[in-house]
């Protein structure tokens, strides 16, 4: 099994203060923002994991992370030319994953507890994909996804009515089938391959498997969130 930490778009709603830097190197407790991804990833076994970023900071990436010797892992690096959208950068890791299952996590989601087990039931799943839920309090700025007893029924991005609290956060499982059908996608009204879409289509299939997350979270993309990120982690240490 493979990891994909995307860390590209502009960071425009955490501007000016990454006008200085790209917004995943901003400090999240005593360490960079993406230090945390990568601390889930190698923490759950998994040890070969792919950077996806911009070009504007793809050098002070490659300068904070190494090689991967300080994390226990190796690091590949991939750039995304442009703004095109999470299931564009996932696509980029296409001969990076040679086959095998993905597990994406947006540098920007903190999680406040492991992600481990959420690894190891994907692990055991024989197709498909997994996502993440979490019951949050303000569902129109997220995905949200629409749920019976057993499945999710669809995935609706930032809907003016939602169809539950339950956003869809920062952390997917695709099988090796997600390449193929990313280059199926249709770009969105807003220029992008979205990860929304690719998750439907995984429904379509019936082969989207989901569970929930009861520890802490955030997407730390934001002013408030960043500091609110901050204050949770400082105050655990």
């Amino acid at each position: 099994m493979k990891g994909v930490i995307l860390a590209g778009g502009q960071g425009t709603r955490l501007f000016p203060l990454t006008k200085a830097t790209n917004k995943h190197l901003l400090p999240v407790g005593r360490v960079p923002m993406i230090f945390h991804a990568v601390k889930q990833l190698v923490d759950s076994g998994i040890n070969e994991i792919m950077v996806v970023t911009s070009t504007e900071h793809m050098g002070d990436l490659v300068r904070c992370l190494g090689s991967g010797e300080d994390f226990d892992c190796t690091f590949s690096y991939r750039v995304q030319e442009k703004p095109l959208g999470i299931a564009h950068g996932l696509s980029l890791a296409s001969s990076f994953a040679r086959g095998e299952k993905v597990v994406v996590i947006l540098a920007d989601n903190i999680f406040g507890s492991s992600i481990k087990q959420i690894v190891e039931n994907f692990s055991k799943q024989k197709a498909g994909a997994r996502v993440v839920l979490k019951k949050v309090s303000d569902p129109t700025r997220y995905g949200v996804a629409a749920l019976d007893e057993k499945q999710v029924m669809y995935i609706e991005e930032k809907p003016k009515a939602p169809p539950s609290d339950f956003a869809v956060v920062g952390l997917y499982c695709y099988d090796e089938k997600v390449f193929d059908i990313i280059q199926n996608l249709k770009y969105s009204d807003r220029g992008e391959l979205e990860v929304t879409s690719l998750n439907n289509e995984y429904i379509k299939l019936h082969q989207m498997e989901y569970e929930i997350f009861e520890g802490k979270w955030m997407d730390a993309g934001t002013p408030e969130s960043w500091f609110e990120a901050n204050r949770i982690f400082f105050e655990s240490e």
